[in-house]
């Protein structure tokens, strides 16, 4: 069992029911009463798909995989059709990396850098508290950098999540160089034997060169402690942000490697399914998504599970 997954379906389900009654519904009038799928019930479909915001490239490729698993079975009607469409969707998440098997590789590197980062108000300090608290219930130690230091009460609101999670924080004076802090994290996490350290990095999208200037400036920083580090950089976007999100990952990925995606807000959002729409567009697999403000609310992403979420009344 792997101790670092975090994933309770009635939960997400909840978390999901906003963007579930949105696409079942359309789902539900194209499908529902049909014996047999033919081309004009393909179209209804396609249609029910894109105005759930998954995305018209995802929709198209999951449609036409649906005709030929459709085309080479007996069975072609509405339930048959249904289950295909999961099965096409899951896969679309699987194609960018995603996959319930994921599990952080903490016993190569000690500590196991992490940075978050993403821009304001996307749930992106939230999300590092939670984060926090599923690697301390898995019986790791934490510390968290507040490297976000130009956003105001940015430490305050850190601390907050931090003291929820039961896990220490590091902090300096607000407008002080978010690489030093990044830098002094890692370096308390060498010198105290910590597992892991996450950093919550600066969010603020000024322009694209101070962005990558930034980002650049902390994972170097933190290299020169861990010469492998960061061992994961996550990007964390609000799942009710559509296409902005997909534009955010797209400026985030230019200015540091990132290894996944962490999806927000989704409780809050209809629009759960630009998630596929992200996935493909950037090519960076899932790792987490939020489905409630909760501490533990945090969940490991689970494609197949979360189709099943999506689409399970």
């Amino acid at each position: 069992m792997n101790p670092f997954k975090n994933v309770n379906f009635e939960k997400l389900k909840r978390g999901l029911t906003k963007s579930r009654k949105r696409l079942a519904a359309g789902v539900a009038e194209a499908l529902t009463g049909k014996a047999t799928i033919d081309e004009e019930t393909m179209e209804e479909l396609e249609e029910a798909l894109i105005s759930a915001d998954i995305g018209f490239d995802v929709v198209e490729r999951t449609l036409e995989n649906t005709r030929s698993r459709l085309a080479n079975q007996a069975d072609r009607g509405e339930g048959a059709a249904l289950k295909a469409v999961r099965k096409e969707l899951a896969a679309q998440l699987e194609r960018a990396g995603a996959t319930a098997d994921y599990e952080p590789a903490l016993a190569s590197h000690k500590p196991f850098v992490i940075l978050v980062v993403g821009v304001n108000g996307a749930g992106k300090t939230t999300t590092v508290g939670k984060l926090a608290r599923n690697f301390k219930r898995a019986g790791k130690s934490v510390i968290v950098g507040a490297a976000d230091t130009y956003r105001a009460a940015a430490n305050e609101q850190l601390e907050v999540w931090a003291e929820r999670a039961e896990v220490d924080v590091l902090g300096m004076a607000p407008g002080s160089d978010p690489s030093a802090v990044a830098y002094r994290t890692v370096e308390t996490a060498k010198r105290e034997g910590i597992d892991v350290a996450i950093v919550d990095t600066a969010g603020r999208l000024h322009t694209k060169a101070n962005l990558m200037s930034e980002l650049g400036k902390i994972g170097r920083a933190v290299a020169k402690l861990e010469p492998t580090a960061p061992h994961e950089t996550f990007l964390v976007v609000d799942g009710g942000a559509g296409q902005n999100a997909v534009q955010q990952a797209e400026r985030f990925s230019e200015a540091t490697p990132l290894t996944g995606l962490i999806v927000a807000k989704l409780d809050g959002t209809a629009k759960g399914g630009a998630l596929f729409r992200i996935c493909d567009a950037l090519d960076i697999p899932v790792r987490y998504v939020g489905v409630g403000e909760g501490i533990e609310d945090l969940q490991n992403f689970d494609p197949r599970l979360f189709v099943e979420a999506l689409f399970n009344e």
